[in-house]
């Protein structure tokens, strides 16, 4: 298996607790995070090896992802003709996975991959290259199989697996209770992303963000989960902002502070799907380097970038991207969302029950169905 960055490593892991109920012996490895590690994923190489977005970010880091692939290919094509190769499963990563998959079928070994690349919101040309690379696709998204299968790519919906991971009726009492917080505090979660790239560019503005807001506003309390180590990046762009010592960073707890807070402030990607499995209203944010940007938009295929507003088809929530992102243009759409509370509470209720239709969409026996899928895979 390879899984890049926090969220594959997440879903890699969720995958592994089917794989291994459904095959006890069952033995993984290759690329993989804590989440994966902890169910007794033997990682060659750390997932955040692969953790890079954005054009001009990939580049800086090429030779050395080019290398790490290189050199898996041939560790598993040496242990496929051992026999001790099944499956290969890439989890995300398509960028680096794809390429690995084509070589490796080419060689005989079957091929899954776990999350459609989003074809249907950018890049729709990768679609001949999943066709060359995968044996099956293992679907988070109900729309994807009809999509691949006008391709005559073979595909199954598994539902997605954080549905099953995260409550219907998320306990908020019980996660402010865990984290020290009041039921009267007014809470902002701040997630600025889970790559190092990411930080870099909109760590500060979340942080310069809620010192406005705290200047407005008053009394908030701000919950930072990090991945620890990239703990000491958030601090110091907290540090930079000057609210160093008024927010409260938690090694990890990511869905924690989702369940404690009335609002997050949240970097686009998977983590606003979580946003939206806990029926949190959101402010999605996204910043790169202005070169990657402006390539990635010309690929663009949708007016959305954020998971809940291209699942639900049309803005629920605001995203600010770019040059837009601005630390007072964030702090006005974050207040927007507290005053809600009392001025417009209907929108919130809206809201509410959007995102639980969306849970309950995305909600299936996944373990069962994508174990299902594999094992026909094997079967031939």
């Amino acid at each position: 298996m390879v899984a890049g960055e926090t969220s594959g490593d997440l879903l890699g892991g969720l995958l592994l607790d089917g794989l291994q109920q459904r095959w006890p012996h069952l033995i993984a490895s290759g690329i993989g995070g804590s989440q994966m590690q902890k169910r007794g994923f033997a990682a060659w190489w750390p997932s955040e090896k692969l953790a890079v977005r954005g054009y001009v970010e990939v580049l800086r880091h090429y030779r050395e992802i080019l290398e790490i692939r290189r050199q898996l290919a041939s560790r598993l094509l040496i242990s496929a003709k051992a026999q001790r190769v099944d499956v290969f499963i890439g989890v995300d990563a398509p960028d680096f996975n794809l390429d690995l998959e084509a070589q490796l079928k080419n060689q005989g070994i079957k091929t899954i991959h776990f999350i459609c690349p989003s074809v249907w919101a950018w890049r729709a040309e990768r679609i001949d290259k999943i066709k060359r690379s995968v044996d099956h696709v293992l679907c988070i998204f109900p729309f994807e199989v009809a999509l691949l299968a006008s391709h005559d790519i073979a595909a199954t919906y598994v539902g997605h697996p954080l549905a099953n991971v995260i409550p219907l009726q998320p306990d908020r009492a019980a996660a402010r209770a865990a984290l020290g917080l009041l039921d009267s505090d007014t809470v902002i979660a701040i997630l600025p992303g889970s790559r190092k790239s990411e930080i870099k560019y909109l760590a500060r503005r979340f942080f310069e963000a809620a010192a406005l807001l705290s200047k407005s506003w008053g009394a908030l309390k701000f919950i930072v989960p990090a991945i620890p180590a990239l703990r000491h990046l958030i601090e110091d762009a907290a540090r930079q902002a000057g609210m160093l010592d008024s927010v409260h960073i938690l090694d990890g707890q990511s869905h924690t502070a989702l369940a404690a807070c009335d609002v997050t402030l949240i970097a686009s990607g998977t983590a606003t799907l979580e946003a939206a499995l806990f029926k949190r209203p959101m402010v999605i944010a996204y910043n790169m380097h202005w070169l990657s940007w402006q390539i990635m938009r010309r690929k663009q295929l949708q007016p959305w970038v954020g998971l809940p507003n291209i699942l639900c088809g049309e803005f629920v929530v605001p995203e600010l991207l770019q040059s837009a992102a601005t630390p007072k243009a964030l702090a006005a759409e974050v207040l927007r969302w507290l005053n809600a509370r009392t001025s417009a509470p209907e929108t919130l209720a809206v809201i509410e029950t959007r995102f639980t239709q969306l849970h309950h969409d995305l909600q299936r026996n996944t373990a069962q169905l994508a174990t299902d899928a594999i094992q026909k895979i094997l079967e031939g």
